[in-house]
């Protein structure tokens, strides 16, 4: 078979596992469907990305203005509610404005209500109707307004529930890596939701524990903001088991640890046990070194800021070898910390823009050979 024969027959197979339609639908069946539960738009997605109160409002003003909204994409479940795969912050911003929007326990957040524009001065205060007024500033939208607003058409892209299994997921990654002001984290984040949402919870948990907030407490606001303490808790969760790999399968390290943790969520993950080996590995790391933990040591203290190559090293090698470690161990670790800086394979490989493809294949054996007893 020639290459190009290959690749028809690829494109053939893909294209048989994909099932789709396409059609308008108003604001206000749309709203209709959202009210009866056919619609899902996920409101844990709004931990991963909060639009401010300029961009809701500018959302509100183009469909006022009868500007054309970009489409929407939505998968079709077993049960057939459709899934929000794009289009969340749009969609849960026009709910909320028209005050039904619920959050994640199902109770129905306060309306959002307007700011003024360049375009429209008069949406200062506004919101959707007298009955969710909150104070006596704010004005609601004229009926006959409300009424052009729901009637708004918006293009609905809809994978229906024939279509492969992973063709939704496969579709979000797309759609909020090219081009996305999303980190790959957050994109990873809201994978997770889709396809595992108690792993994505656990996540959550492990992130608000205080050993662990206190090793990592070096990291930046940026990194925090954009979720890197959960690409660390994502990077543990993948690499504690991995002793070897290749630095061939890490030519994208995010397209890795989002292809593993996606693994690691269809499978049968013990979180019990994941929790409790990453519980008291960041404990001891704590009781070792607290906020210093992932800091360069210079022979009399540690400088700097949070490095990732020490934190890979010490989290993995302390986790791989949890078992043989307890509380009367901390001195010995915190002696594996400090002559770090004395290894020749780590100061190799921890070397400033350093690839994971070249760092994760000396580190894995590395970390598990310095906390062997």
């Amino acid at each position: 078979m020639s290459i190009t024969e290959n690749l028809i027959e690829q494109i053939s197979t893909k294209r048989q596992e994909i099932h789709s339609d396409a059609y308008p639908m108003s604001i206000g069946e749309l709203a209709n469907l959202y009210r009866d539960d056919e619609l899902d738009i996920h409101p844990e997605f709004q931990r991963e990305y909060r639009w401010t109160l300029t961009q809701k409002t500018r959302l509100i003003e183009s469909i006022l203005l009868g500007i054309p909204l970009p489409s929407f994409f939505v998968s079709q479940r077993d049960d057939g509610v459709w899934d929000v795969v794009d289009g969340l912050q749009r969609l849960s911003t026009i709910f909320s404005f028209m005050g039904i929007y619920k959050n994640e326990k199902g109770e129905i957040e306060p309306p959002l209500i307007l700011q003024k524009t360049d375009y429209l001065p008069a949406l200062e205060n506004l919101c959707w109707d007298e009955k969710i007024k909150t104070s006596e500033i704010q004005h609601s939208l004229a009926k006959d307004i409300q009424i052009t607003f729901k009637r708004e058409k918006v293009d609905l892209k809809i994978i229906k529930k024939e279509s492969s299994t992973d063709t939704k997921y496969e579709l979000f990654h797309r759609l909020n890596t090219n081009g996305s002001s999303l980190s790959p984290q957050e994109v990873r984040n809201c994978l997770l939701i889709m396809v595992n949402k108690e792993l994505y919870k656990n996540l959550y948990d492990l992130a608000q524990n205080i050993d662990f907030k206190t090793t990592i407490s070096s990291i930046t606001e940026r990194q925090s903001s954009e979720k890197f303490n959960l690409e660390l808790i994502t990077r543990f969760i993948i690499l504690k088991n991995i002793d070897e790999i290749r630095g061939k399968d890490l030519e994208d390290v995010h397209e890795f640890l989002t292809k593993e943790i996606l693994n690691i969520a269809n499978s049968n993950l013990d979180l019990l046990e994941l929790n409790k080996v990453f519980e008291k590995t960041f404990k001891l790391l704590n009781l070792a070194l607290g906020d210093n933990a992932f800091k360069r040591f210079d022979g009399e203290k540690n400088l700097g800021g949070f490095s990732l190559s020490i934190f890979e090293i010490l989290a993995l090698g302390l986790a791989k070898n949890i078992n043989d470690y307890s509380e009367e161990d901390v001195d010995h670790i915190q002696k594996i910390a400090r002559n770090l800086s004395l290894n020749q394979t780590f100061t190799q490989y921890s070397r400033s823009g350093t690839r994971a493809s070249s760092r994760w294949p000396a580190f894995l054996p590395l970390s598990a050979e310095l906390f062997k007893k």
